[in-house]
C-alpha cells in the first residue's frame, strides 16, 4: 500500500484525465460528469475539430503540449534527470490528420499511464516532490483551457 500522499496525488490526477471514478461519490475539482477529464473532453474531436484556431493556438497543440510536459516529468523520474525541453517546439502543432491526433492522443495516455505506475515507486526529494505536485497543477491548468476551448467550438456551432 501506497502513502496517503502518494494514494492522493494519483487521485487526483486520475480525475483531470480520466473524470471522476464511477460510481461518482466525489470530485474534487472537475464536475461529476463522466467525460470531464481530459481524455472524455477530446475523445469526441475529429482531427479536423482538434486543428481549429481558438484563441491562437489549437487543441492538437493543448493536447501534445500535456503529453511533452508529462514526457519531461517521466523521463526524471525514470532516467533520473530532466531533459533540455524546448517549450516553443511544444506548441509547434497546428494542423493534424486522422492518424497523428489518434497518436497525439495515444502517446498522451501513454505517458499518463507512466507517470502512474511510476509514483509507487518514487525515491522522494524536495525536487521530485516538487515536480509531481508541478506537473498535476500544469495538467489541471490545461484541463481548464482544453474544457474553455471545447465550450468556444460548441458556443461557435450555434
Amino acid at each position: 500500500m501506497n502513502h496517503p500522499l502518494e494514494a492522493g496525488l494519483k487521485r487526483i490526477l486520475q480525475e483531470a484525465f480520466e473524470g471522476p471514478p464511477k460510481p461518482v461519490t466525489v470530485s474534487y475539482f472537475t464536475n461529476t460528469k463522466s467525460d470531464s477529464g481530459i481524455f472524455g473532453g477530446l475523445s469526441h474531436l475529429t482531427a479536423a475539430d482538434a486543428s481549429k484556431q481558438i484563441y491562437g493556438t489549437s487543441l492538437a497543440a493543448h493536447t501534445d503540449h500535456v503529453r511533452y510536459h508529462m514526457w519531461g516529468t517521466n523521463e526524471w523520474l525514470y532516467e533520473g534527470t530532466f531533459p533540455t525541453m524546448d517549450w516553443n517546439k511544444s506548441w509547434g502543432i497546428q494542423r493534424v490528420s486522422e492518424d497523428e491526433w489518434l497518436s497525439i492522443q495515444e502517446g498522451l495516455k501513454n505517458e499518463y499511464h507512466r507517470l502512474l505506475k511510476k509514483i509507487d515507486h518514487i525515491q522522494w526529494t524536495d525536487d521530485l516532490a516538487n515536480e509531481l505536485v508541478g506537473s498535476l497543477a500544469h495538467s489541471a491548468y490545461h484541463l481548464g483551457a482544453i474544457q474553455q476551448m471545447l465550450k468556444t467550438m460548441k458556443d461557435q456551432v450555434k
